[in-house]
Formats: C-alpha cells, sequence, structure tokens
C-alpha cells in the first residue's frame, strides 16, 4: 500500500475509516468523495485528495449545514484563502502509512489490556490494575482489494495523567499486531501533530498534509434549511 497513489491510500482510509465510526458508504464525487456520518457536530464530510482552488471554492460556497467537514490533502495555508467566513480550521493532519507485522508488545506494570473485535472493529482498552482509564484505540480494515485492504488505525486516545508511559505505543502495536493477524499487510492513519512523533517512532511514514475544517456560521448568520 505504501506504493499507492494518494488517491489510492485516501480511499484505502476512506474505507476503513467508514467501518470504525460506523458511517454511511462514500459517495464518489468527480473531486473525491462525500459521507453522511450522522452526527450532531459531524453531520456529514466531503474528503478530497487533489484540492485545487476551483473545486474547494465550490463545495465551500455550496455549504449551508453547519458541522459539514472538509478534509482536504493539503496544508491549511494553501487553502485557507479558498474558503469563506464560517469555516473553521480543526489541528492540521497528516497521511501516515507502515507496514504491518507480527508485534505481541509486553505490558508495563500496573497495566492491563483489553482487546475485542465487533463489526470489523478491533478495540483495545487499557487501564490500570485499579481500572482507571489510561488509553485506548482502534482498528479497522477496509472491505476492498490491494490497497484498499489496509488496516484504518483510527480514535488513539491516552489519558492525560498516563502520557509520557508507552501506552500510546502499547495500544498502537497490540491493534498493529491484530491487524496483521487478521490479514492485513499495510496500515493507514490519519495522525495529528502530537501523535506523528509516537507513529514516525513505530514505523509510520508521512506521504500527505490533511487540512480539516467545519462549516461553523456565526450566531445570527443566515442558512439555508
Amino acid at each position: 500500500m505504501s506504493d499507492g497513489t494518494i488517491g489510492e491510500l485516501v480511499r484505502a482510509w476512506i474505507d476503513g475509516w467508514v467501518v470504525s465510526r460506523g458511517a454511511a458508504d462514500p459517495v464518489d464525487e468527480p473531486w473525491g468523495w462525500t459521507i453522511d456520518v450522522g452526527q450532531a457536530r459531524h453531520v456529514r464530510r466531503h474528503v478530497v485528495p487533489e484540492p485545487t482552488e476551483v473545486t474547494v471554492r465550490k463545495i465551500a460556497a455550496g455549504t449551508s449545514a453547519p458541522w459539514t467537514w472538509l478534509k482536504l490533502l493539503a496544508e491549511d495555508d494553501e487553502v485557507r484563502p479558498w474558503v469563506g467566513p464560517g469555516w473553521r480550521f480543526d489541528r492540521p493532519g497528516v497521511l501516515m502509512t507502515c507496514s504491518l507485522a507480527a508485534d505481541r508488545p509486553a505490558v508495563p506494570a500496573g497495566y492491563t489490556v483489553t482487546s475485542w473485535t465487533r463489526g470489523g472493529v478491533t478495540r483495545v482498552l487499557v487501564r490500570t490494575v485499579e481500572g482507571q482509564f489510561a488509553a485506548r484505540g482502534q482498528i479497522a480494515q477496509g472491505s476492498g482489494a490491494g490497497v484498499r485492504a489496509g488496516a484504518i488505525a483510527d480514535q488513539i486516545e491516552t489519558a492525560p495523567e498516563h502520557r509520557r508511559r508507552g501506552l500510546g505505543g502499547l495500544v498502537m502495536r497490540t491493534l498493529q499486531n491484530a491487524a496483521y493477524e487478521a490479514g492485513a499487510r499495510t496500515g493507514v492513519l490519519v495522525g495529528t501533530p502530537e501523535g506523528r512523533e509516537l507513529y514516525t517512532s513505530l514505523g509510520w511514514t508521512a506521504r500527505s498534509p490533511m487540512a480539516s475544517l467545519w462549516y461553523e456560521p456565526a450566531p445570527g448568520a443566515a442558512t439555508v434549511p
């Protein structure tokens, strides 16, 4: 998968992401894909692997529903001038890939790990021996073949009071091993600036920046029902 085009990698990420989040099947668009997510603060998202000014301006101008998201494979500063009032930028992301391998990490003293698979999604939960939440994450495999059969790591989180103890790496390595045992050989994720250092240390390679923004008009601004 690491040799796939950006468009192929993005589609692989989408295929696993919709399974991980329980979202609707992606709808093909001339410029990428639209996904109905159905959450109060994430109604739908448009994913554009090769954004141009014309395309982004058209999508932005045609958006009237609050909490519509744009995922653009570009730097924030490049696309910022292309959207109008009401668009808010989230933290910048980065599309990353890695080769998966068998890996059974040791669990640090004082913690326990629980994992389970349901609906095509494997989840990992790390707790203290007293039962306190410490870290979590999940991974889902795309339904396609070839490039689109990758495993998509998602929602990786470590509680602030348990950071710098190797728990993020424990979650990721456990998820990667589960995906490998399920037949996946490559992984795809979109990481935050905070997570990039962890993923890089685990063998993940940055492939493209990703701008992430949502539409939230100012209070009192007119919207189309």
